[in-house]
């Protein structure tokens, strides 16, 4: 039975994504080491460049795999490859096509929302902000929504159309489930398994020491803003010196102090001895006569 575009093209995709994201990710880190941006520059090239044979892989892998397990059939030799031309040329025509959709619909959809809810306020209720917030956020969301999937379902249409002459070329299984599953185990599991694992146990040992070597510092440390905060007590050297230095301004300072409170004592005694020699002598009462 034949299998509908979409759901075809999402069969292939959606593994031959997640199988080769783990490996892109290794190279994003070290490109990362390197002080890097993967998404633009120098760094977005490499990134390019290395995905390349990656995704023609992974699509290799993943087509030849639906193929045998949900179409019963064994695809040609060289599939990644082609299969990989197609979808490209495709989604770069076809993704920033669906980018200028869905950024067209939601800046119409956000004016028309506006206007309906600034229509209800005037006219019929007054909408708080945070209800207007909300309902303004559902109305626009829902459309850019639907016209997202309608895209994306349209780009997996596409895929998945491309691929069914890769499937109309391909060879028959016949046999039952059993023996098509011990076919394709028989297709991904190597010969040579010891030779396998050593070759992958130093890919990976290279590449931690890749990481490494590209490292600015092989060793944590904090920044250099970072104020320590010790519960200790800093021991405090002594330089004689300065002490001596602190002490002769102190001292000096005391001398000052000391002169500047004598010389207002000496005035305010002063002052006082005046007042006194201003003031008149008390009269004495004068005795009375007798008659």
């Amino acid at each position: 039975m034949p299998m509908s575009n979409i759901k075809l093209g999402l069969l292939v995709f959606w593994p031959t994504f997640w199988t080769g994201f783990p490996i892109k990710m290794v190279f994003c880190l070290l490109l990362l080491a390197a002080h890097m941006h993967p998404w633009e520059g120098a760094g977005l090239f490499l990134l390019l460049l290395v995905s390349t044979p990656i995704d023609i892989w992974a699509l290799g892998l993943c087509a030849r795999t639906v193929f045998i397990d949900r179409l019963k059939v064994d695809s040609q030799p060289g599939i990644g490859v082609g299969l990989w031309i197609r979808w490209a040329v495709f989604s770069a025509i076809a993704l920033p096509l669906i980018k200028i959709i869905v950024s067209a619909t939601t800046a119409v959809a956000k004016s028309v929302t506006s206007s309906i809810v600034h229509a209800i306020k005037d006219g019929i209720y007054d909408i708080p902000v945070a209800e207007q917030i909300s309902l303004e956020l559902v109305m626009w969301g829902t459309v850019a929504t639907g016209v997202l999937i309608l895209c994306l379902l349209g780009w997996l249409y596409g895929l998945g159309w491309l691929t069914q002459s890769f499937v109309k070329n391909a060879k028959p299984l016949d046999g039952t489930e059993e023996e098509r599953a011990n076919f394709w185990d028989g297709l991904r599991i190597p010969a040579d398994q010891p030779l396998l694992l050593t070759a992958f146990t130093g890919a990976g040992v290279v590449l931690v020491f890749v990481f490494w070597s590209l490292l600015p510092s092989t060793t944590p440390h904090p920044h250099e803003e970072y104020e320590f905060i010790s519960s200790g007590q800093k021991e405090v050297k002594v330089e004689p010196k300065k002490v001596l230095k602190e002490a002769e301004k102190v001292l000096a300072k005391a001398e000052l102090v000391v002169k500047k409170l004598e010389e207002e004592k000496g005035n305010e005694s002063k002052d006082s001895k005046d007042q006194k020699a201003k003031e008149p002598a008390a009269k004495e009462p004068e005795p009375e006569k007798k008659k």
